[in-house]
């Protein structure tokens, strides 16, 4: 068997993973590499040419997840080559992209994205799928992404599980380790353990639980009567964290766009189903024309979601000059150095429109697994043989984590053989 780490290692993003045996090949993500503070994406794969090599002989494609460090290369995928994905996951990724079909100039390959996307395979949770001689199961993580996935991969006798993004700190996380003991572990032991280690380099900074953020802020809501909220659109435990401090707050109306009402219908639809946290009954879509919603929002205030897009420096433009700026705040939820002018991660369309606003809140909490969390999964999962740390800017400091002394030297970040398994790591 060979385990071929094409990109993820010393990168954050970009991330794809090649399982193969003698007789089958699995890719697991196909992500695009992550977008400088522009904008502008440097990618030598991001081409149907370059895909279409990497592809061949590839027999299916899972992806753990919809954000586009690891899903943003399907598009280049030749036909003949399933794709794989969650079920809720490949609605919101359809949504996505049936808006992205209304920017000017862009509905010819918002077409053929649709069309690729509505071709995907699905599955569902502890689902078993046989692809050759491969077999593979889906596990849910909480991430910052709703219906996230872990990935058992068992074919020649061992067992690999790739945890693709995770975290153990949102509403969903208390499931990561019962999961990984009750249905994993119990099917018997891991072999090679492919982890995340986006927060290794952040190891120092303490994360906080997403109910955490929702009591700071229905602090900040009592505070401010208007609450403009700039988060990720996807993020749906996120967005359940500002709906239901909303919900505490009290009368103010739950503002956004229609493409974020079809999103929360998604959510609502779904994990709604299952709990009341993601039951988002009543978002109001925002119109300019809407004069009674206007003066509603003027009167009683509002918690309104809002992005650094064209639509929403016209929609901000229009509502600032009508309400009281010395009440008004901008909720930043994302990571801070987009914001922070200084940083590599600069994003001059965020820096410009957080700059509307004199009063800017900082409330976020990562997606991603803890140092802590860390440590705990690598010594349950207690692997055999390996770990190989992927999605990390220097996946070397994962030596530095507190894991179980004789997990330490089994960390590997270049290439490396084993009894009958071959580990490819590109320099």
């Amino acid at each position: 068997m060979e385990i071929t780490i094409h990109r993820g290692i010393n990168q954050i993003g970009g991330c794809i993973t090649e399982i193969a045996t003698a007789n089958t090949r699995l890719l697991i993500d196909l992500g695009q590499n992550l977008p400088d503070g522009e904008g502008n994406v440097l990618d030598i794969f991001a081409n149907k040419e370059a895909i279409e090599k990497l592809t061949e002989g590839i027999d299916a494609i899972f992806y753990t997840h919809y954000h586009g460090d690891h899903l943003g290369l399907f598009l280049f995928v030749p036909d003949n080559v399933n794709q794989y994905i969650g079920e809720v996951a490949k609605e919101v990724a359809l949504c996505k992209h049936n808006r992205l079909s209304h920017i000017p100039g862009r509905k010819e390959i918002s077409t053929l994205e649709i069309d690729k996307v509505e071709q995907m395979h699905t599955f569902k949770e502890r689902q078993i799928i046989n692809i050759g001689d491969i077999t593979i199961t889906p596990y849910f993580v909480s991430h910052s992404a709703y219906d996230a996935y872990m990935f058992v991969i068992e074919a020649n006798g061992k067992r690999i599980l790739h945890t693709g993004d995770f975290r153990g700190h949102g509403y969903l996380s208390k499931g990561l380790l019962p999961t990984i003991k009750k249905y994993i572990l119990k099917q018997g032991k891991i072999d090679f353990l492919i982890t995340e280690g986006t927060m290794i380099s952040r190891s120092d900074e303490r994360v906080k639980s997403e109910n955490e953020l929702k009591f700071e802020v229905i602090e900040i809501m009592k505070q401010y009567k208007n609450v403009f909220v700039m988060c990720s659109s996807t993020d749906m435990e996120r967005l359940a964290t500002f709906y239901a401090a909303n919900k505490v707050v009290g009368s103010k109306p739950f503002v956004c766009d229609d493409f974020q009402q079809s999103i929360l219908k998604i959510f609502s639809d779904s994990a709604g189903k299952k709990t009341k946290l993601f039951s988002f009954k009543s978002p109001y879509q925002f119109k300019k024309e809407n004069i009674k919603l206007v003066n509603w929002m003027q009167d009683k205030g509002f918690c309104m979601l809002v992005r650094a897009t064209d639509k929403f420096n016209d929609y901000t433009d229009f509502l600032l000059p009508l309400i009281d700026m010395q009440d008004t705040v901008l909720i930043f939820s994302m990571w801070k150095e987009y914001i922070n002018p200084n940083s590599k991660h600069a994003n001059k369309r965020y820096l410009d429109f957080v700059g509307k606003f004199p009063y800017v809140k900082k409330i976020h909490t990562s997606g991603h697994a803890s140092a802590d969390c860390l440590v705990d999964v690598c010594n349950l999962v207690n692997p055999t043989t390996a770990i190989i740390p992927i999605h990390s800017e220097h996946s070397a400091d994962f030596m530095k984590l507190p894991i179980n002394q004789e997990l330490k030297p089994k960390i590997i970040t270049s290439s490396s053989s084993f009894e009958n398994v071959t580990i490819e790591i590109p320099n």
